[in-house]
């Protein structure tokens, strides 16, 4: 074991690095030729503001941590209870168990129970791979359960473009629509506006330098190659988030205060918006015995 995040497991290929933690699965740091392409931590340190963090069967937030199912209401631990919701799924600070390790690959997984709040057991893995192509990141979810049960999925990374500070960076997302969030506890706070035009308008490449976020983006629609695709772009590299077109939805966060960095960027692929497990919207419903699977990356350009 090393620290709070247990052992740490390396993936090589090239002259590409990853290394991911025991704990939570999580994605702690990607380099390429010694270049950082997301933010990283020391191994004896908690994860800082949920980084590279696991988000299932839920990202994001639950208002209240209470949400309906099969005519009842499930209540969640609320595990953010400064703005009393339910934060970030149920796997991120769990000990996962390695499937495989190659040199350039690895698989992790774990099983969540029912239990207070989630009613039916998930089996949850999840895969990084390196190859000429980037990174590579599977999630997999399978119901084990006697019920149907709806779920989603998000991750929580920090991408770097290469060695240029944030400020210096534009962002450019494939999402079309902004939702509005409630400033006192983070959910919704009405339905989906147009981003075209807005002031938080990331249609195209906007400059990073001044602009506070902590927002969730909609519409997020894939290319002619079938994927989603979101660039941070400075004037000493790029990386570009990939992602299956089940990841309609991206929040991005700019803290000024990461460790080790100050000013960062996450930008959180999700399938479903905050507070899904309350409004339904683009929630995925696997039934006993079904599984399901989607992919993210990230390619350093």
């Amino acid at each position: 074991m090393s620290g709070p995040t247990g052992a740490q497991f390396e993936i090589t290929y090239g002259h590409a690095r990853a290394v991911i933690t025991e704990i939570g699965a999580s994605l702690r740091a990607y380099t390429v030729d010694g270049v950082d392409y997301v933010e990283s931590y020391p191994d004896d340190t908690h994860p800082p503001m949920g980084s590279g963090a696991v988000l299932v069967p839920w990202p994001n937030r639950v208002r209240g941590g209470a949400w309906p199912f099969e005519g009842g209401t499930q209540h969640l631990e609320q595990t953010e209870p400064e703005r009393g919701n339910a934060i970030h799924g149920l796997v991120r600070k769990l000990p996962w168990q390695v499937i495989n390790h190659t040199g350039s690959l690895i698989s992790l997984g774990i099983d969540v129970p029912a239990q207070q709040g989630w009613p039916v057991p998930l089996r949850v893995t999840i895969s990084y791979a390196l190859d000429a192509d980037g990174l590579t990141v599977t999630h997999g979810v399978a119901n084990v359960g006697d019920r149907p049960v709806p779920f989603g999925v998000g991750m929580h990374p920090y991408p770097r473009a290469g060695l240029s500070a944030t400020d210096d960076c534009t962002l450019h997302l494939a999402a079309s629509t902004h939702l509005p969030l409630s400033p006192v506890t983070m959910t919704p706070d009405g339905p989906p506006v147009p981003m075209a035009g807005a002031d938080l308008d990331f249609t195209r490449p906007k400059a990073l330098r001044g602009v506070e976020l902590d927002d969730a983006f909609g519409g997020c629609e894939p290319g002619a190659d079938g994927l989603v695709r979101h660039r941070l772009t400075g004037p000493d590299g790029g990386v570009e988030l990939w992602a299956d077109p089940d990841f309609r939805w991206v929040q991005v966060y700019t803290p000024g205060d990461f460790l080790g960095r100050g000013r960062a960027v996450a930008i959180e692929p999700m399938t479903c918006p905050p507070d899904a497990l309350n409004s339904g919207v683009d929630l995925i419903t696997i039934a006993p015995g079904e599984a399901w699977s989607a992919r993210w990356g990230l390619l350093p350009r």
